[in-house]
């Protein structure tokens, strides 16, 4: 059966496309900023909720009343861009319901909106616009033309949707493509639980660290120079500007870093284990600031700085995400299971104590006298918690 799948290409504009894709980019986050004006506006001074129905109505005069602005882009691209909102309010609505932190649909500053959509391939973009060009792929986008793409693999199954995105000075293409045929790999009959951690990324229930590269800590010194370059520059000079990119450079080559690194991490996962079993981990909660208020001031606010900014380096999420796409990709059983006591429990006689957890790395049971590395411990009681689960869902 087919999966839904996105890939992401590297683009070459020349310099007038780039400038074509930056005056896309800059109508459209335009376009949604007086979208939300408009909304609030008309509750505020009529109690008139206005919908995304009603506004895509409006989108003919708009692009009337300015063809050489808005006139100029895709209809259905700036229909995409109304939908986003309209998402957003739907969002903050649904937050109200639940109780939860509202966070009101926000007006996008500059540097703040950085992805346009085309909702169908065909519909003011084509894919492969030029397939009898022998050596490039180009994507031909209304308004700016036949941009060259750096098409480092095939693209499999059908393009859907086509999105722009700029990140830092470089263009990217993202295609959404459905019906992407599944690689199922072969049976190995083995199973694996996953104990994610900083000193290692992971810890196998075989006793196989998969190494953590602290991708950020390896750049700490350059990024920590950039930072400083940036805050001696005036706000709004060129020369700001230009630091502002070095910095966002530096970030995005840790971020490339990590996300290969995680790939990497899964497909070695995925080619050697049928069941892979992981914590559920809520890693929001846990990277949350300790820094507390006023009244209620956090306690060991530094080291709690220093462990959230560890974890964000390791990229929990990041290669947790990318796993769950592989193995079903492959074929695999990904199973999430509740991590409480996971390190506090004794593989061998299932004795629960803190005092079991000796050190970071040393585990020693109290009660039966097993003793482990605690990464390794954590991660057997994790497969173990995993294939119960699977036992009982099974029997039901």
């Amino acid at each position: 059966m087919g999966v839904r799948r996105s890939v992401k290409f590297l683009l070459r504009p020349t310099i007038k496309q780039a400038a074509s894709l930056a005056a896309c980019l800059e109508d459209h986050r335009q376009l949604y900023n007086a979208a939300l004006e408009h909304r609030c506006t008309a509750y505020r001074k009529a109690g008139v909720t206005v919908r995304y129905g009603d506004q895509s109505a409006d989108l003919k005069d708009i692009r009337a009343d300015d063809p050489a602005g808005q006139g100029r882009w895709s209809f259905s691209s700036q229909q995409a861009t109304l939908r986003r909102l309209d998402k957003a309010f739907r969002a903050f609505f649904v937050r109200v319901r639940e109780g939860r932190t509202p966070g009101f649909p926000r007006f996008k500053g500059r540097g703040w909106f950085d992805t346009v959509e085309w909702p169908k391939d065909g519909d003011g973009c084509r894919w492969d616009s030029q397939p009898e060009h022998p050596t490039a792929t180009f994507v031909r986008l209304q308004g700016i033309g036949h941009v060259r793409v750096h098409q480092h693999r095939p693209v499999r199954g059908r393009v859907k949707t086509i999105s722009i995105k700029r990140e830092g000075t470089r263009w990217y293409v993202i295609l959404s493509c459905d019906d992407v045929p599944a690689e199922t790999l072969p049976a190995t009959g083995a199973a694996v639980g996953l104990d994610m951690g900083v000193a290692s990324l992971v810890t196998t229930s075989d006793g196989d660290p998969l190494a953590n590269p602290r991708h950020l800590a390896s750049s700490a010194g350059r990024l920590a120079a950039a930072q400083q370059a940036l805050a001696r520059k005036k706000r709004g000079s060129k020369r700001r500007g230009k630091a502002v990119a070095r910095v966002a450079a530096l970030h995005a080559k840790v971020r490339r870093q990590r996300l290969d690194g995680a790939h990497k991490a899964a497909l070695t996962l995925v080619r050697g284990y049928d069941v892979i079993v992981h914590e559920d981990l809520r890693i929001a909660n846990m990277t949350r600031s300790a820094s507390g208020t006023i009244e209620r001031p956090g306690r060991n606010v530094a080291a709690k700085s220093g462990l959230n900014r560890s974890i964000l380096d390791a990229g929990w999420g990041v290669f947790l995400r990318v796993l769950a796409y592989k193995a079903e990709s492959a074929g695999r059983e990904l199973i999430a299971v509740d991590p409480r006591n996971t390190s506090r429990t004794c593989s061998r006689c299932g004795h629960v104590a803190r005092e079991n957890r000796v050190t970071q790395a040393e585990f020693a049971c109290t009660a039966c006298g097993h003793t482990a590395h605690a990464d390794v411990n954590a991660a057997i009681n994790i497969l173990r918690a995993g294939l119960a689960l699977r036992d009982a869902a099974e029997a039901a």
